[in-house]
């Protein structure tokens, strides 16, 4: 996904849709590691869309700080 934008709503809701799954109890052990093993990859995208964000606010605030000194 490192050419797509990742969508992080739609990586959180499969996330949850997942936890609920796992939590239910009702899944065989090698549905609940394809389980898992998909969590953990809706977990890592949820993971570097928010880094991309933070990213993105550390460099406009800074942007408005700098423009703010310049004043």
């Amino acid at each position: 996904m490192s050419s797509q934008t990742i969508d992080f709503e739609k990586s959180l809701n499969e996330l949850e849709i997942i936890i609920d799954k796992l939590e239910n109890g009702e899944c065989s052990l090698e549905e609940s590691i394809a389980l898992f093993e998909q969590g953990m990859k809706y977990t890592n995208d949820c993971k570097k869309a928010l880094e991309k964000a933070e990213k993105k606010i550390i460099t406009l605030t800074q942007a408005e700080r700098e423009e703010n000194n310049g004043d």
